[in-house]
């Protein structure tokens, strides 16, 4: 049986912040080493990161408080927000968003640390000072205490922990090549128009003769949410329950995320006019984070769904597909054409009677029904993976709070 012992973050393991260079010298950016930001990690799915959107260069390091990190270094961002965790995957450089902990060999084990800090996310924000923007310093960081044990418990640990998240990381592999593929199929037949018999179509007005133009309010029924009196209070959601609320948090750029959710009883849903989901209908957000879309369709486990008053429901009326307008929401021109709508700049805000105004193509029925049955496979198979990860996920995080705590011996 392994000994367990209270120690500092500082014992452990060399605390290191990170720097800017400055934005207005050309020859700092765009170089080799990556750098990398609290944005950067924002619905980051991989314990690994070999680099952020941005890179500097080797004169923008050694003219900033900038360090090169070596490989494993557990990077956890300290303010806006406090608690994002990552691994290097290689040598890196982070903003002064994060204090980046170098783990000393013989005492830690860092990918038991980066799973340590994953799971005390909320503890670590009792740490943090300042009332506006809370921020953890070096300092109360190294004074921060975990229970550990020795270095090959931690590895064991570490071990079975990482078991799951190889299979959930190689799921999310899949699931971004499947989502590329659909996209790319959007792109050849309704982009650069090469699509099945496209060598003997006859063109009209830049449109193969049987397409036309339609807008966006024609083809498919938008449905708000319900925002009257019925609408739920904070202390009519339940951790579980007959009926699942949306919040911005289930509907990302990649689909929904159950991860953390919230239901409402069936008297409530019930007492809620509109904004029920049917399968087979598209989400999207339309306020707040404006253009964030997922899929209802079969292989979504929740019968009931509503939304709440930042999305709409897109709903088919028989003139183009649901992954038609799935695929469509996150091609360029859609996306440029919703930021284009989308007013107010604290909380920008999609208008119904703006969306219902944007042009789309609607291709002749052949064409609709053979890309529908084409794009339907992966995005059935997106769903299964994506309920796989979620069970992997639960199974993992119920797992770690013991393992973490010594009562599940390894």
């Amino acid at each position: 049986m392994s000994t367990w012992n209270t120690k500092r973050l500082g014992e452990i393991a060399t605390i290191i912040s990170g720097g800017t260079p400055s934005t207005d010298v050309n020859e700092y950016w765009n170089g080799n080493i990556g750098w990398v930001t609290p944005a950067d990690l924002s619905n980051y799915k991989f314990r690994y990161i070999a680099r952020g959107e941005r890179n500097i260069t080797e004169e923008g390091l050694s003219h900033s408080s900038a360090c090169l990190l070596p490989k494993n270094t557990v990077l956890l961002s300290s303010r806006a927000p406090i608690g994002y965790v990552a691994i290097a995957e290689n040598e890196i450089t982070t903003n002064q968003g994060f204090k980046n902990l170098i783990c000393r060999e013989n005492k830690a084990n860092f990918r038991f640390i980066y799973y340590w800090l994953s799971h005390n996310t909320e503890s670590l924000k009792n740490f943090a000072t300042g009332a506006t923007f809370p921020e953890l310093s070096s300092t109360r960081i190294k004074k921060i205490k975990a229970l550990l044990p020795d270095v090959p418990t931690q590895k064991r640990i570490a071990d079975i922990l990482s078991a799951y998240d190889d299979l959930i990381e190689n799921n999310n592999k899949r699931i971004a090549l499947l989502e590329k593929a659909a996209q790319e199929l959007y792109k050849e037949w309704f982009v650069r128009f090469r699509f099945p018999g496209h060598e003997t179509a006859e063109f009209e007005n830049g449109l193969p003769k049987e397409w036309d133009y339609i807008r966006f309010g024609k083809a498919i029924e938008i449905i708000d949410s319900d925002r009257g009196t019925n609408y739920p209070k904070q202390e009519e959601f339940y951790g579980d329950g007959h009926c699942l609320f949306l919040n911005a948090g289930n509907v990302k750029k990649t689909g929904f995320d159950f991860s953390a959710v919230s239901f409402i009883s069936e008297e409530k849903d019930r007492l809620l006019r509109k904004g029920k989901l049917k399968r087979g209908d598209v989400v999207l957000t339309t306020r707040g984070t404006v253009g964030n879309s997922a899929f209802y369709n079969d292989f979504v486990p929740f019968e009931h769904i509503r939304i709440n008053s930042g999305m709409v429901i897109l709903r088919d009326l028989g003139c183009v597909s649901p992954e038609y307008v799935y695929c469509l929401l996150n091609s360029p021109y859609m996306l440029r054409s919703m930021e284009l709508y989308a007013s107010g700049s604290a909380q920008p805000q999609l208008p119904i009677k703006d969306m219902r105004r944007i042009k789309i193509i609607n291709p002749d029925d052949d064409t609709m029904r053979i890309f529908t049955e084409k794009v339907q496979k992966h995005y059935n198979l997106i769903a299964l993976l994506v309920s796989n990860n979620q069970n992997l996920a639960k199974q993992r995080d119920l797992l770690l709070p013991r393992l973490m705590s010594g009562k599940l011996e390894v």
